[in-house]
């Protein structure tokens, strides 16, 4: 067991995890029009919850003093990132398109290193910020298909002002996570997803009218089974552990492995063909990742 296995742990975790949330973003995108944002993330966040239940009891009753002393970053850390960046990411993703999504979301690695910096005067070293602006080069190559004019003709809305908030509350929880009191992961990730729920549940009431008209179909119930599963209970998992391992900035900057997984997933699931540009992208994106990961290993700081 070499001393990089914990971190070679970790960068494995988080693979998985930005799979998982590649493909909650699919889903997201392809229920739209069959599932209401808040619904959906309710109903997310509450099934999570009652699958979490059994195994984090225990840690529930042994950690009940730790987690009513430290309520109040329990509390900032669910509602900005379970509640928060899901609720604007499934609103937002209503009214703009998946390409907007994924490249609001390649800021979320530059906006970590910026909390880490506000709140804990992290400097990020010139390696690291270098890593980070090489994987958001390829992030943006893969999703813009290597067309430099979709930039230029880019224009925001409603729907991206909503994902960008979503995406700001993603890069504090992954900055903050660093606060959460020393209780056990089940506990933890069981008192976060109550926090979500409860957020969700009067703006899931207040879409009632479309509530009612969603056709249960085995799509539909596929979709709800999925998103509380793998991107929820499993990923958070993972993710709260890589972090905790290897640092909120290394861990933040492997979001951008998501887009390489969502169109690995487009190519496996609907067809779409593959192209050079999805190579040279994951190349800068990888290299970006490796960069700050070696650096890190050979003690430079980053």
């Amino acid at each position: 067991m070499t001393s990089m296995s914990p971190a070679i742990r970790a960068y494995v975790m988080l693979a998985f995890v930005m799979l998982f949330w590649a493909g909650n973003a699919i889903v997201g995108r392809a229920v739209r029009d069959d599932i209401p944002p808040f619904t959906l993330a309710f109903v997310r966040w509450t099934g999570a919850l009652l699958i979490l239940l059994p195994f984090a009891w225990g840690e529930l009753r042994r950690d009940r003093a730790a987690l009513l002393a430290g309520w109040k970053p329990i509390l900032l850390l669910g509602l900005v990132g379970v509640a928060g960046f899901n609720g604007f990411l499934y609103w937002g993703l209503h009214h703009t398109t998946a390409t907007n999504g994924l490249l609001l979301q390649a800021l979320i690695p530059a906006m970590v290193l910026g909390f880490n910096m506000w709140f804990f005067r992290e400097r990020a070293g010139p390696w690291q910020i270098a890593g980070v602006i090489l994987s958001t080069v390829g992030v943006v190559l893969v999703i813009v298909r290597a067309d430099w004019a979709v930039l230029a003709g880019l224009r925001l809305g409603y729907g991206d002002g909503l994902i960008l908030i979503g995406v700001l509350g993603w890069a504090l929880y992954t900055s903050l996570l660093r606060i959460r009191p020393a209780v056990g992961p089940f506990a933890f990730l069981a008192v976060t997803f109550l926090i979500a729920a409860l957020a969700m549940l009067p703006l899931a009431i207040g879409e009632s009218r479309a509530i009612a008209a969603i056709d249960w179909r085995p799509a539909v119930i596929g979709a709800f089974a999925y998103v509380a599963i793998l991107p929820s209970v499993i990923a958070y998992f993972l993710f709260n552990a890589a972090v905790a391992t290897i640092g909120a900035a290394r861990a933040g900057q492997t979001i951008s492995l998501m887009p390489l997984f969502g169109a690995g997933l487009a190519a496996l699931l609907l067809g779409e063909p593959l192209h050079p540009y999805h190579l040279v992208g994951m190349a800068l994106i990888l290299a970006g990742i490796l960069m700050a990961a070696l650096l890190h290993r050979n003690g430079t700081p980053s």
